[in-house]
Parts: C-alpha cells; sequence; structure tokens
C-alpha cells in the first residue's frame, strides 16, 4: 500500500447510542479527515442520528441482519466507491481507534492482505467468561493447525483488508451472521495472507454481548458445521485485482 490510498473506516453498529459517538470521536483523533462509514444494522435507538451528527457517512439497514450482513453491505460500499483499504472497527467501544495507524502500517510495510488486532499477544489487561475463553482457544487452535501460523484471536473484528480481500468478501459466501475462524481458514486457502498485531481491547460489560445464552450453542455448532464445510468446498480463488 502507498501512503496516499483511500482507506474507509467501516463499524457496524446495532443499538448503539451510548458509545457510538465516543468510537467516532476515537477515530477523528487516530486519523485526521478519515472517511467513516457507519451500517446501522437495524437500531431501534438513536444511533443512526448521532452518527450523523458527528458526520460519518451512514448506511441504514431495514431491520436487523445480522453482523456479517453489516459488515458486508460495507465491504460493498467500498468496493463501489473504490477504497484500497477498509478498517473494520466495532461499534460497542471494545476497539481502541488508536491502534488504526499500526493497521495501515502494516498493510504498507509488509506483505500481507489482512491485518488483525488481537487481544492475547500481550498481556493487556482484558478479561471475558471462562465459556468464551475456552471458545476463542479452541476456535484458534483449530485456525492454527489448519493455516500453519498462529492465530490467538480467531474472534476479532478489529481487522483491516487490503481491497482484494474486500472484493472477497461481497461474494455469496460471506456469512450474514458471524465471520469468524471460517473466514480466516477461507482467506488462507484461498491465497491471503494474514498477519495478528497486538491491541488492546475493552471488555463490553455496558451490555450483553452478541453470544448469549441460546446463542453460544448455536454459535459454536454453526462455526464448526462453517469450518469442515469451508474445508471441503471447492478451493475458492481470490480476485484478480490486487
Amino acid at each position: 500500500m502507498k501512503n496516499d490510498e483511500k482507506v474507509m473506516i467501516l463499524i457496524p453498529a446495532f443499538n448503539e447510542e451510548v458509545k457510538i459517538e465516543k468510537v467516532l470521536d476515537g477515530i477523528k483523533q487516530a486519523l485526521k479527515g478519515a472517511d467513516i462509514l457507519v451500517v446501522n444494522d437495524g437500531s431501534t435507538d438513536r444511533t443512526e442520528s448521532i452518527a450523523k451528527r458527528c458526520g460519518a457517512k451512514v448506511i441504514s439497514l431495514p431491520f436487523n441482519l445480522g453482523y456479517g450482513a453489516a459488515l458486508q453491505t460495507g465491504y460493498i460500499y467500498a468496493k463501489q466507491k473504490g477504497y484500497d483499504c477498509v478498517v473494520q472497527i466495532d461499534g460497542d467501544g471494545q476497539h481502541d481507534p488508536a491502534y488504526i495507524k499500526d493497521f495501515l502500517h502494516a498493510l504498507r510495510t509488509e506483505e500481507v492482505d489482512v491485518v488483525i488486532g488481537s487481544r492475547f499477544l500481550k498481556d493487556n489487561g482484558y478479561r471475558t467468561s471462562w465459556s468464551r475463553k475456552i471458545g476463542m482457544v479452541i476456535f484458534g487452535t483449530i485456525a492454527s493447525v489448519i493455516m500453519g501460523q498462529k492465530i490467538s484471536d480467531p474472534t476479532s473484528g478489529f481487522q483491516a483488508l487490503k481491497k482484494n480481500v474486500v472484493s472477497f468478501f461481497t461474494r455469496d459466501l460471506y456469512p450474514p451472521d458471524y465471520p469468524d475462524t471460517d473466514m480466516l481458514i477461507l482467506l488462507h486457502r484461498a491465497g491471503f495472507r494474514l498477519k495478528e498485531i497486538p491491541v488492546k481491547m475493552y471488555s463490553a460489560d455496558f451490555k450483553k454481548p452478541m453470544h448469549r445464552g441460546h446463542k453460544i450453542v448455536y454459535y459454536i455448532f454453526k462455526m464448526f458445521l462453517s469450518i469442515v464445510v469451508t474445508l471441503v468446498r471447492k478451493k475458492p480463488f481470490k480476485d484478480i485485482e490486487e
């Protein structure tokens, strides 16, 4: 990547009126003049109006379609507008925008297509439930074995993607709900290069997490099934454009 290439910050958001303004302010401080897109995933609160007031471009989905669908909406927009890189960051305040420059530096100076922010490469004080921690370890181990490289944080949504990956993710193979370990494995099989960098994340203790109750069971079953399907399906190929 070159320093003058177009960068878009993508924020999928569902009912984030409490945190979205702080997230947007943090991004503006971290990257002056950044192009910011908030994909409002059917929020019933003031997420849309606050994001617009803060100067972000907002695309509002008609109802809650899911985390993956919100991300893919952003990828499609970025591809249509010709962005060279997308940095995705959650709207709930877990991700520290101060690391955005580290993501961009890695994309520009190293031979990688995807940079993943890991909360576990260094002890940054992140705490989560034992059930989620076990899940992260299990899926991280599976991804590490299959991909032949250490993956410490397979569920991290704090990522930077080059435009060839963004284009790849606009295909119908991208899941509407939980794109995690399965998508990392898919990227590896398609020939993309991935790298983790250490970041600090904050626990979302102010609201219920995305995976809770029966959703945990669904998530685990779905992810195992999706990984199997990813491994047995015909090897995908990345787009020609770089």
